[in-house]
């Protein structure tokens, strides 16, 4: 038995019969029991298809990365991939790094999606205002928001000042900070607050030290910065990636951690814990999970260009480990 059949006996659209199996309040009551009756009567299963071509769907969510490599991209997918399988979404994955028609692959992509989430400066404003205007529903990650789309993004700016003070309070003078912030809206906030931090106190902020956001580009940033005549007395890292590289540069060089150098990372990554790693618990797990709820809810709601547009800071928290020493208060 096919769909149809469930729609010619119970009186109703193809549209009507998906939409009732599946409990949607688009759908009285009345009608969901004589539909739910005439499956019964006909023995009828629903296929993930056949409710996608009823209801004019592909079942799939997109999701748009700057790149993929790394635990906080994979954490951040597991969140989303989880939550969008207990939806009964399947998930289409672009990753924009190294691409040069990367605008030409997000549009490409939004065309064949229900909805699509887009993280970090994957696009310009413009490509996002584009299919917000005329495509799929949207939810931006990681990024500053844009016009009518829904943005969940974590604190930077808060936990990188705190962090910035729990380091003054050590004494610590000469700071560097590796990173790029025109690269990412949240090392951007991350910069912000750490500078912010200096500036309260007095004390010099230096230029970022430019370099990705991996462990191969921090020990190889952190490798000149331990050259100079003076080197600092603390490196501030955008991610854990980073901050694990300076790690292993300064102890190949034979310096102490944190007597000689302390070292901050960002993330609260697995390895950061093993390694002792002061850094900022961020939820990336429940970034993604949060935005595949954000981007159900405006699939499925038919009233979602009148839903107010919603915007969500997720909180971070400073944890403090031996590469800086303890808390010393200020």
């Amino acid at each position: 038995m096919t769909i149809y059949e469930v729609a010619r006996r119970a009186g109703v659209s193809i549209a009507t019969v998906s939409r009732a199996m599946r409990d949607s309040d688009l759908v009285t009551a009345e009608t969901r029991a004589r539909v739910r009756a005439a499956a019964q009567e006909l023995d009828f299963t629903p296929s993930r298809l056949g409710r996608s071509l009823a209801e004019g769907q592909h079942a799939a969510n997109g999701i748009v990365f700057p790149d993929l490599v790394g635990p906080y991209y994979a954490e951040v997918v597991l969140g989303y991939e989880e939550v969008a399988a207990e939806l009964g979404r399947s998930v289409l994955i672009l990753a924009t790094h190294g691409r040069r028609d990367a605008a030409a692959q997000v549009l490409d992509l939004a065309n064949r999606v229900d909805g699509m989430v887009i993280m970090g400066r994957t696009v310009g404003d413009d490509v996002v205002e584009r299919i917000a205007a005329t495509g799929p529903p949207l939810v931006l990650l990681a990024r500053d928001p844009v016009s009518t789309v829904d943005t969940i993004r974590t604190d930077n700016e808060r936990s990188a000042r705190e962090l910035a003070e729990h380091l003054l309070a050590h004494g610590h003078r000469r700071f560097a900070f590796l990173g790029d912030p025109d690269d990412s809206p949240d090392v951007a906030g991350r910069y912000a607050g750490f500078a912010a931090g200096l500036r309260a106190a007095g004390v010099p902020v230096p230029a970022p030290v430019r370099c990705a956001f991996n462990l191969d580009a921090g020990r190889e940033a952190a490798s000149g910065l331990l050259r100079r005549r003076t080197r600092p007395q603390a490196v501030v890292c955008a991610n854990d990636e980073v901050a694990l590289g300076v790690h292993t540069a300064a102890t190949e060089a034979g310096l102490s951690i944190p007597d000689d150098l302390a070292i901050t990372g960002w993330d609260d990554v697995m390895a950061a814990g093993f390694a002792g790693l002061t850094t900022v618990r961020q939820p990336m797990r429940e970034l993604g999970a949060t935005a595949a709820r954000w981007l159900h809810d405006r699939i499925t709601e038919p009233s979602r260009d009148r839903t107010p547009v919603r915007r969500q800071v997720l909180p971070t928290q400073l944890t403090v480990r031996r590469s800086c020493g303890p808390h010393t208060g200020r």
